[in-house]
């Protein structure tokens, strides 16, 4: 019997089918729509496992055709998914992205009610993966989902803690899916406490209830208080992130991308960020392989990234993003 396989990253989490109007159009006007898949734990791990790390997605599936091109897609990618949950019940969810113009904002729509993820429940969850697991990653948008899928990330993290797996936690505020007071109540514990956890600068200011005008240091200076132990990253979008250790904090900016795939970019800057972390890099390394990885995915359509570990390389080292490789 082969010995169980080791992973980097364990993450659990919902993919949906994503429908996009094709070219401009509005969600109202469309008769054709572009299909991805697209769920920030699996976008991360697939940005890890490009990467070259050893990766694990659990999640719940509905058998049929729409189930398995789920799985399928996250498969190419390298990311295991032995271990996703098969019913012959439920629904794949979905979500409809349309995409914003000039002043006019992006809008999502859900339509994830009742899908097979919504309805995990703790004996679901299997422990072998977690048990062989470095780092378990999860997000606020799986804690959003309701009672039984808390509960199933509270099993998984007891599971994974036992072997020693170091916990990161993307806080992924959604609005649609709920209000600030229930991320407060539900996500705290995950962001005081976690090894490592992202958090954009508006999530961060809202969840620490800040109502006055103070700076971004002055922010971030309050998030780590908050927190216990560890590395703690807070995203800053067109001014780049900030990151500390527990020890110092550092500040790194970004280059601005005319992107034709913003939806997953912040799964990627975690992806890359977390690539480091793994490596035991500085954190000002890890900083720039997460906006490398940011930057490259917003050059792609959908939600996946499709980088590479020398194309990041070549980002960092500074190469000429219009240079012609051959």
């Amino acid at each position: 019997m082969n010995p169980p396989r080791q992973y980097d990253v364990v993450s659990i989490g919902e993919t949906m089918i994503r429908y996009s109007p094709v070219g401009s159009e509005r969600l109202e006007q469309a008769r054709r729509f572009e299909v991805h898949i697209g769920g920030s734990e699996s976008n991360t791990l697939a940005g890890l496992s490009r990467l070259g790390m050893a990766t694990c997605w659990i999640s719940r599936l509905t058998n049929n055709a729409i189930g398995r091109m789920v799985s399928g897609a996250i498969a190419a990618h390298g990311v295991d998914t032995q271990w996703v949950q098969w019913t012959e019940s439920d629904r794949v969810g979905a979500y409809y992205f349309e995409p914003g113009f000039d002043s006019r904002p992006s809008e999502v729509i859900y339509d994830r009610a009742h899908s097979a993820f919504s309805n995990l429940q703790p004996s679901h969850v299997p422990n072998q993966p977690l048990q062989h697991a470095k780092v378990l990653h999860l997000t606020g948008i799986s804690l959003a989902l309701g009672d039984g899928v808390r509960r199933s990330l509270a099993e998984a993290q007891s599971i994974a803690s036992k072997t020693g797996a170091k916990l990161s936690f993307d806080f992924n505020y959604r609005a649609k899916l709920w209000s600030m007071a229930e991320a407060r109540t539900h996500c705290s514990e995950s962001m005081e406490k976690s090894d490592i956890v992202f958090i954009a600068l508006r999530d961060a200011c809202e969840w620490l209830e800040i109502t006055e005008r103070i700076s971004e240091e002055s922010v971030f200076a309050r998030l780590i208080a908050r927190r216990a132990k560890g590395t703690t990253v807070m995203t800053l979008g067109a001014h780049g992130a900030m990151a500390s250790d527990g020890r110092r904090t550092v500040r790194v900016g970004t280059t601005p991308v005319e992107g034709v795939g913003r939806l997953g970019a912040g799964d990627a800057f975690s992806a890359g960020f977390l690539f480091g972390w793994l490596k035991g890099w500085e954190i000002e390394s890890s900083l720039q392989w997460a906006n490398a990885a940011a930057q490259n995915k917003l050059t792609t359509p959908g939600d996946l990234p499709w980088f590479t570990l020398p194309e990041l390389e070549r980002s960092i080292a500074g190469n000429s993003a219009n240079r012609l490789n051959r």
